[in-house]
């Protein structure tokens, strides 16, 4: 992430002294620097109002000014400066007041009497700061826009698989990291007559009659591995002699941190297709 040199030279400034000399010293300094939006005042108790009207990338303040110091304009911009960043570069000629303005959330300071090329290199590199700042307060409003947008695809694109895996299938089953069935959609318990729990066997490994117990512990070893299964048929014979085919699909479910937290999957039976 980078600032150019026509991004800084283009950035909004404000020169805040009640001095019209030195308001005249840094407007021609900044001009000839090549700044192309650059205000001033000399009346300190317009910044608030200025900068909440036109969001200055840097604003130059003097700090010891009649009715209202430098001190005081902070304070007051505190209140407003809706991107917590405040981008003061004070003026002063007193050397105690520099660790003041520091702590009062100034960014750098500018000594009297003017050194111009400290001037300028001052205000180049807080202009480079401020604006990278200001990049990444972006990015990150785009990102988290992002965010929100994908999440929201990724929602509605699970409902949508959702949706049509219940059509096209008897169930659509989900189990826990326990092998615990959390969702069962479909007539599955109408259609089998029995615990949902049958289904892959109990997860306290109780047998239940009539089933394929060589097909069903194949399964088992298939999701004890947390390995995906496609259109595995397991079978079981009733209690009459007639015998019930079922196939079933189903996929391991991973946190991002790569933590397993169950299975889903879709199932349909066989034997009422045929």
């Amino acid at each position: 992430m980078m600032v150019s040199a026509p991004d800084i030279l283009n950035a909004s400034i404000l020169i805040v002294d009640d001095q019209e000399s030195n308001v005249g010293l840094l407007e021609q300094l900044l001009s000839e620097a090549g700044y192309a939006r650059v205000a001033s005042t000399m009346n300190p108790r317009e910044v608030c109002a200025l900068h909440r009207k036109n969001r200055y990338d840097l604003i130059l303040l003097d700090l010891q000014m009649p009715g209202m110091d430098g001190f005081q304009v902070m304070e007051g911009l505190k209140t407003n400066d809706a991107d917590g960043y405040l981008p003061v570069l004070v003026i002063t000629a007193q050397p105690g007041h520099k660790l003041r303005a520091l702590q009062a959330g100034a960014k750098d300071f500018i000594s009297k009497p003017f050194d111009l090329i400290e001037v300028k290199t001052r205000i180049h590199n807080m202009l480079e700061v401020r604006l990278l700042y200001k990049k990444l307060e972006n990015f990150n409003k785009v990102l988290e826009q992002t965010v929100q947008e994908r999440t929201a695809e990724l929602r509605e694109s699970e409902a949508r698989y959702r949706s049509l895996t219940e059509l096209a299938s008897d169930w659509y089953w989900e189990q826990d990291e326990n092998g615990n069935f959390t969702k069962v959609s479909g007539p599955v318990l109408e259609m089998l007559g029995i615990r949902v729990e049958a289904l892959a066997g109990d997860a306290s490994g109780v047998q239940v009659a009539g089933w394929n117990e060589a097909e069903r512990e194949l399964l088992h070893a298939t999701i004890a591995a947390r390995q995906p299964f496609l259109d595995f048929v397991f079978s079981r014979v009733n209690a009459d002699g007639s015998k019930q085919e079922f196939q079933v699909s189903g996929e391991p479910m991973f946190t991002q941190s790569c933590r397993f937290i169950g299975y889903r999957g879709i199932g349909v039976e066989l034997t009422a297709k045929n």
